[in-house]
């Protein structure tokens, strides 16, 4: 397989991925990845209320897997064209990605935990606090995502073409 092929065959992968999975998988998973509403109001003892967070643990797992592709073709990309500005971009945004999988996750666990605000005072306040995890993840994935999406511009536009020929000037 060519670099050509290679580089479009993951960007083939990375623009579904990055779209499906960072800008709408969030509401799916979200409701996936925590106690539902129904099973909240059931949960009477802090046994019960730990063996449905846990319950969700599989989930988050498979969720960080999923949010993980984009982060892999931008890997994989700056393997087969590497250039040390872009290799520190990506550096970057591999820390972002880990903060932010770090923070969704506690952020989604603590939300099972308190069972999304039906849960009784089995746990300690600090899992009261997740709630504003949604703030710091806000802070986290916007440069993130900004800088994932200029990366993937750039490792998916050809380089073999000259800009004027990309664009020709219409008469």
């Amino acid at each position: 397989m060519t670099r050509l092929a290679a580089r479009a065959l993951l960007a083939v992968v990375f623009w579904p991925s990055l779209f499906f999975f960072w800008f709408l998988g969030p509401f799916v998973f979200f409701l996936l990845s925590t106690t539902s509403s129904e099973v909240c109001p059931r949960l009477e003892t802090r046994a019960e209320f730990l063996a449905a967070a846990n319950g969700t643990l599989l989930m988050l797992a498979v969720q960080s897997l999923v949010y993980a592709i984009p982060i892999l073709c931008l890997l994989l990309w700056n393997r087969l064209s590497p250039e040390p500005a872009r290799a520190r971009h990506v550096a970057t945004c591999v820390k972002l990605f880990g903060v932010a999988i770090v923070t969704g996750s506690l952020w989604e666990y603590g939300s099972s935990l308190a069972c999304d605000g039906y849960g009784q005072p089995f746990f300690s306040p600090l899992w009261q606090m997740t709630s504003y995890l949604p703030i710091v993840s806000l802070v986290i994935n916007v440069p993130l995502y900004v800088l994932a999406f200029g990366l993937g511009r750039a490792f998916s536009t050809r380089e073999d073409v000259p800009a004027d020929a990309a664009h020709p000037e219409q008469s």
